[in-house]
């Protein structure tokens, strides 16, 4: 299974959607994870409208489950969800790793 992280700091799961200037995708497996690759985009990333600036980040996350975001919003979300990915919100900053344990215990 493929997890997506937006991320600012490639550490935590600290960016909008929308605003991200990466998205790090990995694999999670029973036995662990393992970093898949990173995405980065350009640009002026800021809130303004320009659903156009969602486009790369879809293609990015699109064999992706689960997207873990700081936050998204509605029209992201619902083109998220279109593509059969979970968008996942996280309110306190963390590493992923954090994650990743949580993700695999549940599989087990």
């Amino acid at each position: 299974m493929k997890i997506a992280f937006a991320t600012q700091d490639l550490k935590r799961v600290d960016a909008h959607f929308g605003w991200a200037k990466n998205i790090a995708i990995y694999d999670l497996e029973p036995e662990g994870f393992a970093l898949d690759q990173v995405v980065e985009f350009e640009g002026d990333l800021k809130e303004d409208g320009d659903e156009d600036k969602l486009a790369p980040k879809l293609e990015a996350i699109r064999d992706c489950a689960i997207l873990y975001v700081a936050a998204i919003g509605g029209s992201g979300a619902a083109r998220v969800v279109a593509q059969n990915i979970h968008p996942m919100k996280v309110n306190t900053l963390f590493p992923y790793t954090t994650l990743f344990r949580s993700r695999s215990e549940e599989r087990r």
